[in-house]
């Protein structure tokens, strides 16, 4: 499999939402509780500063997605936000890694000075793991900042990194 990066394109709806859906339908990872359909999935991925695909050079399957804005306004607006999403057929195969150093570099590219992640769940211990290898900081930790799909609550580490 050779992963490769791209800008989303219209033409993607259907493979990007349904893996978008599958990180919502789990309840792990995402605060979303709404499933996208085509429509109101294309118009979410378009209105991002920047949504990327990543995707496999020889069968052109989409693997990943990830959206990139921006975490505030203002004098904030120099923080972005990102949200990832993986195929769960091809989880473990480096496709998150390369979707948030895809994300990093286009951050930058688009002006802005930090990548921070509000909600990182706690039990996202490859996440975790991802976030600590790209050299990503910890704020902290909020108590019972995520309610899991079965109702339960989890602790949830705000991370930063400077681009």
């Amino acid at each position: 499999m050779e992963i490769r990066l791209r800008e989303y394109a219209k033409a993607d709806v259907k493979a990007a939402a349904a893996i978008w859906n599958q990180v919502v339908e789990d309840g792990e990872a995402f605060p979303q509780k709404e499933l996208l359909t085509e429509e109101s999935g294309n118009a979410f991925f378009l209105e991002q500063s920047y949504t990327g695909i990543a995707y496999d050079e020889e069968s052109e399957e989409i693997l990943g997605i990830y959206i990139l804005h921006p975490n505030n306004v203002g004098r904030c607006g120099h923080i972005c936000n990102a949200s990832y999403a993986v195929r769960k057929d091809v989880r473990g195969c480096h496709i998150g890694e390369a979707l948030v150093t895809h994300c990093m570099g286009k951050g930058k590219e688009l002006g802005f000075r930090i990548l921070q992640f509000n909600a990182v769940v706690a039990s996202n211990t490859y996440a975790l793991r991802l976030y600590e290898k790209l050299g990503f900081v910890r704020l902290g930790t909020i108590p019972g900042g995520f309610q899991m799909k079965d109702g339960h609550y989890e602790d949830i580490i705000p991370h930063y990194h400077v681009l």
